[in-house]
């Protein structure tokens, strides 16, 4: 059977996606290949005309949900220096409370830190990309080094709030831990 031009694309793209989802929402190690192709409407067998491993798909939806990243992009009335606008697109509770169309580095760094090295090198891009962001919302005054260090504790500070707030079952204090963090994530940018 021939299909239509970009219909290997379109389907790898639709496999990403599941794959993202399901990865936030489950963990890597939550999520078989089979299962994640029959949430995709697909069958097991044609994962490998996509991907050659469950490692390489992971690697390509590290890839996939860093591009897309939301801090890549102002929102309406956010400039390009605008740190704390920034800041709290990324602690709102939306993002808290959706984890499946969320960063990914809050979803699955503690699984990341154990997989194979090819993954692990394309997190490490891709993080360096999300602190670049971070440095092009900071004013240009200190040296590219403060400002790697600065962004490194903006990102750092605004994943680790992001986890926190997920995990406590308590809404107020989860919201205040969400606060907190802006808080604290704006400080550090004004240092």
């Amino acid at each position: 059977m021939r299909y239509e031009k970009g219909h290997k694309e379109a389907t790898r793209r639709r496999i990403l996606g599941v794959a993202a989802a399901e990865f936030r929402e489950k963990g890597i190690n939550g999520v078989g290949v089979a299962d994640l192709m029959k949430d995709a409407g697909l069958t097991h067998g044609g994962f490998y005309s996509h991907f050659s491993s469950k490692e390489d798909l992971v690697r390509q939806v590290i890839e996939e949900a860093f591009s897309e990243s939301r801090l890549k992009y102002p929102c309406a009335g956010e400039g390009p220096k605008n740190i704390e606008g920034l800041i709290r697109r990324y602690l709102r509770p939306e993002h808290r409370d959706h984890p499946e169309l969320g960063c990914l580095a809050t979803t699955l760094t503690g699984e990341l830190a154990r997989q194979p090295e090819a993954v692990r090198a394309e997190f490490t891009a891709k993080v360096g990309e999300m602190l670049a962001v971070i440095e092009s919302h900071l004013p240009a005054k200190k040296s590219p080094a403060a400002l790697r260090k600065t962004a490194m504790g903006i990102f750092s500070t605004m994943a680790g709030a992001m986890q926190l707030a997920r995990a406590i079952n308590d809404p107020k204090q989860s919201d205040a831990l969400l606060e907190a963090g802006i808080e604290a994530a704006c400080a550090l940018a004004k240092n």
